[in-house]
């Protein structure tokens, strides 16, 4: 099942996995003190961020229950390691899975940018290379891709693996398709939404049952009043000795 809630954390660390993989393959798989600097490097990176241990050790614990990554160690190594399952996990090629770690790395990108980048994690002869990958990760739910800003000549892709790597790119059609299809919700659960004219209608106000029909109820009430009229006149009189 592709996940499409990861935390910025956790993309954050599958990323460098992939890049790390095509760039050091000689220090990879990665330690964990490794990866946590590969997360935090200043270059190749948006943002720049500062994991502590608690933040990575909890991303890579999570990935690896999500199969996105998996725990190893070298002969006659202590230090866990780690390898990411990212190709095999989402079933995708090394071509999708380079640009996919460019997206997860950096944000939203154009196809330019992203071939520009790409020359250590995966070679794409021509450009149209890079848009046929982009197309795959689309139809593979993994991608999206936005509308042309004003002055831009291409326009800019993103992953889908986390909420929170949109940014504040104005969606495109594509990309609510895509998210739309993403969420998948049930024929039983889906209820139909308000318009973007109208507002839901507010519940109405809780109310008490109505008391049941008593015959005689209107007499007790009228001869409990009778009694309380007479309390009252004889609290009033004079004490007498």
């Amino acid at each position: 099942m592709i996940r499409r809630d990861l935390s910025p954390a956790e993309v954050r660390v599958l990323g460098c996995l992939i890049e790390k993989q095509r760039t050091t393959p000689d220090q990879y798989p990665l330690t964990r003190n490794a990866l946590r600097l590969a997360c935090n490097q200043s270059t190749n990176r948006d943002p720049v961020v500062d994991y502590d241990e608690a933040t990575l050790r909890a991303a890579v614990e999570r990935l690896g229950r999500y199969g996105l990554l998996r725990f190893t160690s070298a002969r006659g190594s202590r230090a866990a390691k780690y390898r990411h399952l990212a190709g095999e996990t989402l079933g995708i090629g090394e071509a999708e899975l380079a640009l996919l770690a460019l997206l997860m790395l950096r944000g939203p990108q154009t196809p330019g940018e992203l071939r520009g980048r790409s020359e250590r994690l995966h070679r794409f002869a021509e450009a149209e290379a890079v848009e046929e990958a982009l197309a795959r990760l689309i139809d593979a739910g993994l991608a999206v891709r936005f509308e042309r800003r004003p002055g831009q000549k291409e326009q800019r892709w993103a992953h889908l693996l986390s909420a929170d790597a949109e940014g504040a790119e104005e969606p495109g059609e594509e990309r609510a398709e895509a998210i739309a299809a993403s969420a998948e919700p049930s024929a039983a659960s889906a209820e139909p939404s308000a318009g973007p004219s109208q507002e839901a209608a507010p519940a109405p106000p809780a109310t008490l049952p109505a008391p049941p029909d008593s015959p005689g109820l209107e007499a007790r009430v009228a001869a409990l009043e009778a009694e309380l009229r007479s309390l009252r006149e004889q609290l009033s009189d004079p004490l007498e000795d």
